[in-house]
């Protein structure tokens, strides 16, 4: 067994966190809870988007449960797949792998339980089509996106293909099949993702190539290519998130809160690709975290 999988001897000193707080706050770590949630949140919202008629309490449960638990174990056979390049990391050393707090046994147990078992939840208690999407979903992010990130640069259109699909899931849950208005929020969710991703690689450029990562930021030291996709990333961003309104899937009253987040989001990049610093990147990141929960809950709320 070798050191990364070992357990280290457990004391109690004192002021130190109990044994089983620690162990929740490992799990949590693991399964990447805020990830996780995020994804449960695009999941309600195809859900909420695409259901008609009175709302199923029980297929909403099972929706979001059978979701949690394929995101949860996806979560957990990356850390697992990546434990070695997380251990050179700053930002990802102290996360029970490679911390040495969790044997890899134990996280890959909890991987494939949680994703298995999610997969076939949502195959039996909402729909098979929402399963295979779930099941795709995992796939592509741990047999496609996982290996190419230390292959190519390309990895990040990748990743954010099944970072896209929860929405999907839920409005194949609530219907039965995906329509086309479900692929408008796959295409929202997948065009923010760029943004979104790109700022935090250059703020971790160094980080990511140090562990072997392949980024744009890290062959890009200006900061050119970078910052332009962003803005390309948004601008096209802002227009697709006009399509609700203009097919009617939504109120009138969308249409200024779409323009706000869009002009708001819009700035940072311009902001981000001309400057290329750090606290533009990081002011990029965080116009992000503000732009999707607002446009996210006004396509809920402002639906036809």
């Amino acid at each position: 067994m070798s050191a990364l999988t070992e357990k280290p001897p457990l004391t109690e000193m004192p002021g130190q966190v109990t044994q089983p707080r620690r162990w929740v706050s490992d799990l949590s770590i693991l399964v990447k809870a805020r990830l996780s949630f995020l994804v449960l949140v695009t999941t309600l919202v195809g859900f909420l988007f695409g259901w008609r008629g009175q709302l199923n309490i029980v297929d909403l449960f099972n929706t979001l449960f059978g979701t949690a638990l394929a995101a949860a174990g996806a979560a957990a056979l990356n850390q697992v797949f990546e434990v070695e390049l997380d251990a050179l990391m700053r930002r990802t050393r102290n996360r029970p792998l490679p911390g040495g707090r969790m044997t890899l046994e134990e996280a890959l147990l909890i991987g494939v339980t949680c994703s298995v078992t999610g997969i076939i939840w949502l195959s039996l208690t909402t729909n098979l089509y929402a399963g295979m999407l779930s099941a795709l979903t995992t796939g592509i992010y741990l047999f496609v996106y996982t290996p190419l990130k230390t292959r190519t640069s390309l990895n990040t259109i990748v990743g954010a293909i099944p970072g896209a699909l929860p929405p999907v899931i839920g409005w194949t849950a609530a219907r039965g099949h995906a329509d086309f208005e479900s692929w408008i929020l796959f295409a929202i969710l997948f065009l923010w993702q760029m943004p979104h991703f790109l700022a935090i690689s250059w703020l971790y450029r160094d980080e990511y190539k140090k562990a072997g990562f392949v980024m744009l930021s890290g062959t890009d030291p200006g900061c050119r290519m970078t910052g332009r996709q962003s803005l390309l990333y948004t601008m096209v961003l802002t227009c697709v998130s006009f399509i609700p309104v203009l097919l009617q899937l939504t109120t009138v009253w969308y249409f200024p809160v779409a323009a706000l987040m869009g002009g708001y989001f819009l700035w940072n990049s311009f902001r981000f690709a001309i400057e290329g610093s750090a606290i533009a990147a990081r002011q990029l990141f965080l116009s992000s975290i503000i732009y999707l929960p607002v446009t996210l809950v006004a396509l809920v709320l402002t639906r036809s």
